[in-house]
């Protein structure tokens, strides 16, 4: 697994991946966030995250996932990926991130729908999370899925979840109440 970005986010990721066999290598240039660094063993790298990433050289049994939220250190490093036979691509933010990524990828590095339909993002499983540490389960539970072939259902997908529960916010919240009127 090769992360970049080493802020908090990754260390949950990284720490849970180790747990389940990866081989964990983080690269980020900024010392801002290295400085905190706290996953021994995780490879730390410093070098820029394309040069990373070919270096690297993710097979079919590699999985790249972008946590900076930055562009100039997530989408040439998702470039190189998307030339890889990378198990999994992926980036986090928001719907909207995701989608001005994809318009950045196509305006500038001439991809297409085609060629970005790897690159997965918003990425980690619908579970309502909010904090580092739940956000980390969900995009290793992701992970995990894609890397054991398990299709999972496209309710779970975190831009589809989300968009359904702002079409009909107020029947989620039914039965969310209803769920837990079941309980007792």
């Amino acid at each position: 697994m090769l992360l970049i970005g080493a802020g908090q986010l990754a260390e949950y990721l990284a720490t849970m991946a180790l747990f389940n066999g990866f081989a964990v290598t983080v690269c980020d240039p900024r010392d801002e966030y290295r400085g905190n660094w706290g996953v021994a063993q995780a490879k730390l790298v410093t070098e820029m995250p394309d040069d990373v990433v070919k270096a690297f050289a993710p097979d079919r049994r590699s999985c790249i996932i972008a946590l900076t939220h930055d562009p100039k250190l997530d989408d040439l490093a998702l470039l190189e990926a998307l030339g890889s036979e990378a198990f999994y691509i992926g980036a986090i933010g928001s719907r909207r991130n995701n989608a001005l990524r994809h318009a950045r990828m196509k305006e500038h590095f001439e991809q297409t729908d085609e060629s970005l339909a790897r690159l997965r993002g918003p990425i980690g499983i619908y579970i309502g999370s909010k904090m580092p540490s739940e956000i980390a389960v969900s995009i290793m539970a992701e992970v995990l899925a894609v890397k054991n072939g398990v299709k999972l259902p496209r309710e779970m997908e975190v831009a589809l979840a989300k968009d359904e529960l702002e079409i009909a916010p107020q029947q989620a919240e039914d039965a969310l109440v209803c769920q837990r009127v079941s309980r007792f």
